[in-house]
């Protein structure tokens, strides 16, 4: 799951930049007395633990594993507490680390969406964790974790983050609506065949697809037309390329033609899982964090499930996506040492395998995915694999601070060149490049 930094967040972020300039060194002494606070009110066996907190997103299945697996954490050892708690979606959790942070209270560990590892590194908000991967190697097995995984665990050179609950989006396919249109349930492998799948579901009273002008599917799209989002060295704009430009104009064209809708606003999202959930459309992309869930809808609504790859332009491409675990730079050594141990169990062979299974993130490490408990869940529910194959062509998200900011932009320009008969995509894309040039250059 994808979410930008939100205005307020970056609002946040400024107020936490100057904070930290004029702290003093005091580790979390403010943290420390809370937790102190909170110790007195437990039993004394309780009162010798190191309490630290974790701050996550998302609920539903999603908040179940995360708490399933705290819960075992726990009681796996007696020395340290992990207290989990609910911070909304990823705007809200970096909204409120940010202010906790400033504040001299923020939580030890972390979920953190990838493309915000970058802003939240340089402002000296996280721990370094290149010294504990090092010491523990043998222990941590760093090159265990799928490598292309690994793209926004750092940050110039240096380990910020572990991949913990990752995703990229996929294509999930109504294979009964195809089998009732006549269409081979094996496609569309193509951005051409989705056109010409589209044209006879078209026929049948139905869409292909329903789809978010969302900024990762975009970034998916211009990824499969051989372009990039940014230059090289992220100081300047490069989706507006005619590689960043044919999405747009694919989109437009398609949605033009009532071969797919392409719904906007606040519920965009929710109408295209709506629209597939009631067999209105037969495609939608979405998050491998979503194939659980998809396959209950499917059983429930009495329709057949298939992912798949999304669509190949010039080549298949896809941008990475979900959280890593990080550890905030303020808390006290004793602290940042129960940090790392819950962050190593987080991200364990064991703990990937179960949150694959419980949700549908990918598997983050090359053992989990070799296993024979991997194996055989993969021969019973293929529809679980095609993510992790598809890492073959992933690429990761632009960590440039602007990034966020300039995100917003992207999308309001697609939703404008989708939307507004007069404005082209190339012109759209062009205004979209010349504000995002004015952030990424500061």
């Amino acid at each position: 799951m994808v979410k930008k930094l939100t205005a307020l967040s970056l609002a946040i972020f400024m107020v936490v930049v100057l904070a930290a300039c004029g702290a003093n060194d005091t580790n979390g002494s403010t943290g420390n007395a809370n937790r102190g606070a909170n110790a007195e009110s437990t039993d004394s066996a309780a009162s010798e633990k190191i309490v630290i907190k974790y701050w996550y997103a998302f609920g539903d299945k999603i908040e179940e594993a995360k708490l399933h697996m705290v819960k075992e954490f726990n009681e796996s050892q007696d020395k340290i507490e992990v207290v989990a708690e609910h911070q909304g979606d990823y705007d809200d959790l970096h909204a409120k680390v940010q202010a906790a942070f400033a504040a001299g209270d923020a939580p030890a560990v972390s979920d953190l969406e990838i493309a915000s590892t970058g802003v939240f590194a340089r402002s000296g908000m996280l721990q370094e964790l290149t010294a504990y991967a090092e010491r523990d190697k043998d222990q941590l097995q760093l090159d265990d974790f799928n490598p292309g995984l690994m793209g926004n665990a750092y940050v110039d050179d240096k380990l910020f983050g572990l991949p913990f609950m990752r995703s990229t989006p996929i294509l999930y396919k109504n294979v009964t609506m195809l089998k009732d249109a006549g269409l081979d349930p094996e496609g569309p492998k193509t951005w051409d065949e989705l056109e010409q799948y589209s044209r006879v579901l078209k026929e049948k009273g139905k869409v292909g697809m329903t789809v978010a002008a969302d900024i990762w599917f975009y970034e998916g799209l211009v990824a499969q037309s051989g372009g990039r989002m940014l230059s090289e060295d992220g100081k300047t704009a490069a989706f507006n390329s005619p590689e960043g430009v044919a999405p747009v104009e694919f989109w437009k064209r398609l949605a033009g033609e009532g071969l797919i809708k392409i719904p906007v606003g606040d519920e965009a999202g929710a109408t295209a899982e709506k629209d597939w959930a009631n067999q209105m459309s037969a495609f939608k992309f979405g998050s491998t964090a979503g194939v659980t869930a998809s396959l209950e809808i499917a059983k429930g609504n009495g329709f057949e499930l298939v992912t798949a790859f999304m669509p190949a332009n010039v080549s298949y491409g896809v941008p990475t996506g979900g959280c890593q675990l990080v550890m905030t730079s303020k808390s006290s050594e004793e602290e940042k040492e129960a940090a790392w141990e819950f962050i190593k169990w987080m991200t364990s062979k064991e703990n990937t395998i179960y949150q694959h299974k419980h949700v549908g993130y990918l598997p983050t490490r090359l053992s989990a995915v070799e296993s024979e408990e991997l194996k055989t869940h993969f021969a019973q529910f293929p529809q679980f694999k095609v993510a992790v194959d598809q890492l073959e062509y992933a690429r990761p998200r632009p960590m440039e601070n602007a990034y966020p900011e300039v995100a917003k932009i992207i999308k309001e320009s697609i939703q404008k060149a989708i939307l507004d008969p007069k404005t082209s995509p190339q012109d759209a894309l062009n205004e979209a490049a010349e504000k995002a040039n004015k952030l990424l250059s500061k």
